[in-house]
């Protein structure tokens, strides 16, 4: 697998491949890409963990279309229920999301028409992941400048820093017009999934 390696390195690596034989030439890539892991496995580790990307805690079953829900609490609950059903959270980590809403007002809602609930590890977060979901009626949540939400994307969090690299991915998502298209017109989760995969690999 190459795509660890950047552009120098691929090139590097092609002008070696004239100058050696078949098995010379596995035996040099093999090393130069078990390097360039393990570099990267360290790079990780002295920045304080693994940063995984947004598929990597995220799937289809977390992603869910056209949810109906009454009120903004309803919402929450409704859109966020799946990460306890795949055990990535306890149903007190949701209660936790509900209460920090109540607490620090809907500063949940960060953008235009986007809430990104979540709670304290401590509320009982067991995995980090990300569900994503759209309602089928947008809702109100008390934010003057972004209401009314349409779009939730409930955030289970271990620890500060784990989940940054996936929220700065997010971000820039939410800064596409075109992620609220392929939501809005897919028909299963997969095809949201599919998407996000495919802007990380771009």
């Amino acid at each position: 697998d190459d795509s660890l390696l950047s552009n120098d390195e691929k090139e590097l690596l092609s002008i070696i491949e004239k100058h050696v034989d078949d098995n010379q030439y596995d035996r040099i890539a093999t090393e130069f890409i078990y390097n360039k892991k393990a570099e990267d496995m360290k790079n990780n580790e002295e920045e304080g963990g693994i940063s995984p990307l947004l598929s990597e805690i995220t799937d289809p079953r977390l992603i869910q279309i056209n949810v109906e829900a009454s009120d903004w609490e309803d919402a929450i609950r409704k859109s966020t229920k799946v990460l306890v059903t795949n055990n990535k959270v306890s149903k007190e980590y949701i209660d936790g999301m509900i209460q920090t809403t109540k607490e620090s007002g809907p500063y949940i809602v960060i953008t235009k028409h986007v809430a990104l609930p979540h709670a304290r590890p401590e509320c009982g977060a067991k995995e980090i992941a990300i569900s994503i979901s759209s309602l089928k009626t947008p809702i109100k949540f008390g934010n003057k400048e972004n209401d009314p939400v349409k779009y939730i994307f409930g955030l289970s969090a271990l620890d500060n820093k784990t989940h940054l690299k996936a929220m700065s991915e997010l971000a820039e998502l939410l800064d596409n017009p075109e992620f609220y298209q392929i939501i809005d017109q897919a028909k299963k989760p997969q095809e949201i999934y599919d998407y996000i995969k495919q802007y990380e690999s771009e």
